[in-house]
C-alpha cells in the first residue's frame, strides 16, 4: 500500500511559499544523486549548482534521461576537488546549502570542517535524522547517528542545541527533548545516565535553550505514555518526546535503522553546526525522503536568513 508521507508532505507544502535555496551539489555523478537534485529543483525547493566533472555529469544526464538544461555546472576534476569547490561557493555567498552527490560523506565533511577554508562555526557539527514514523503522531528528530562517533559531554551540548534549533526552523511549536539511556534513573555505573542528567540541568539553568529537556529516559519512557503511566514518571517530556538524543553513534544508527526497517519509517538527513545546512542523502533513499531532506535544508536556510535580518534590524 502506498505510503502517504503525511508529515513530510506538510513540510514540503510549507516550503512552497519560500524561494528556492541556492544549493551547491558536490559531485552528482550517478543517477540517484543527479536525479535527486533535479527533482528537488523541479519542486521549487532548491536552485542547484552542479559541481563536478562537467563531461561526466552531462554523460550521466544523457544516459538516464535527466534534463539538466539551464542548470549551472561548475567544473571540478574529481570528488575531493568537487567538495572543496562546493564549499568555496558557500564561502563566496553563491550557495546557502550544500548537498552530497555521489562522493563519500567523509570527503564532503572533510572539506566542510577544514580549519582555514571550511565552514566551521563555534558549534560542533552534528547530524539529525528527521523521521516520519507512521505509528507515531509527531515527526521525530534523532541525533547524532551519523557524524559524532563517541561524543563528549561538551559535544552533546552542541548536538542538543543543534537539534533544538532545527526543530524551531521546522516550526515545531513545542520542542521536547529526551536524552536517552538504558534506564530512567541516574546510575553511576552507566555514564550516559549521568551525562543525561547534567544536560537536563543545563537546560534548567539556561545553558541549553529553546526546549523542554529531560533525561535520562529509556526509549519506552520517551515515546510511550503508557510506559510513563506504569512507571509513574513525572516529566513534561516523557512519553511525548519529539527529539531523541542518543548516547553515541552506534545507538543512534541502530535506532534509526530499526525504525526504518521494522516500523516502515522514512529518514531524511541533515547536518547542522556548519555555516549552512548540509543535505546528506543515501542511494537507498526514496524520492520523498530526498525531497524531505532538501525541504528541511530550505527551512534551516530560511531560519538563518530571518535571524540575520533580525540581528541587522
Amino acid at each position: 500500500m502506498e505510503r502517504k508521507h503525511e508529515k513530510y508532505q506538510r513540510l514540503l507544502d510549507f516550503c512552497k511559499a519560500l524561494p528556492p535555496t541556492p544549493t551547491a551539489v558536490a559531485h552528482p555523478c550517478d543517477e540517484s544523486s543527479l536525479r535527486g537534485a533535479v527533482d528537488a529543483a523541479k519542486e521549487g525547493l532548491i536552485a542547484p549548482i552542479l559541481v563536478g566533472p562537467r563531461a561526466r555529469i552531462e554523460a550521466v544526464a544523457k544516459q538516464h534521461g535527466i534534463d539538466i538544461a539551464g542548470l549551472p555546472i561548475v567544473d571540478a576534476p574529481y570528488s575531493e576537488a568537487s567538495a572543496a569547490k562546493a564549499v568555496e561557493l558557500v564561502r563566496e555567498g553563491k550557495a546557502e546549502a550544500l548537498m552530497k552527490g555521489s562522493l563519500h560523506a567523509d570527503e564532503l565533511m572533510g572539506a566542510v570542517v577544514r580549519r582555514e577554508t571550511g565552514l566551521r562555526t563555534s558549534r560542533r557539527v552534528s547530524h539529525c535524522f528527521v523521521m516520519d514514523v507512521p505509528s507515531y503522531a509527531e515527526t521525530l528528530i534523532i541525533t547524532d547517528a551519523a557524524v559524532n562517533i563517541a561524543p563528549t559531554m561538551a559535544d552533546k551540548v552542541h548536538i542538543v542545541q543543534n537539534a533544538i534549533d532545527l526543530a524551531h526552523a521546522m516550526r515545531i511549536p513545542e520542542v521536547r527533548v529526551a536524552i536517552l539511556s538504558a534506564m530512567e534513573t541516574v546510575n553511576p555505573s552507566v555514564p550516559s545516565t549521568i551525562e543525561a542528567a547534567a544536560l537536563s540541568k543545563m537546560a534548567d539553568r539556561g545553558q541549553i535553550t529553546g526546549a523542554l529537556v529531560d533525561g535520562p529516559l529509556a526509549l519506552d519512557n520517551a515515546i510511550s505514555l503508557e510506559s510513563v503511566k506504569i512507571k509513574k514518571i513525572d516529566s513534561p517530556v516523557a512519553g511525548r518526546a519529539n527529539v531523541l538524543v542518543v548516547p553515541d553513534l552506534e545507538a543512534g544508527n541502530m535506532l534509526a535503522k530499526s525504525l526504518s526497517f521494522l516500523a516502515d519509517a522514512d529518514a531524511a538527513g541533515i547536518v547542522l553546526g556548519a555555516k549552512v545546512p548540509i543535505i546528506l542523502t543515501s542511494r537507498a533513499d526514496s524520492v520523498m525522503t530526498r525531497l524531505a531532506s532538501c525541504g528541511i535544508a530550505v527551512l534551516v536556510a530560511q531560519a538563518r536568513r530571518e535571524a540575520a535580518a533580525k540581528a541587522i534590524g
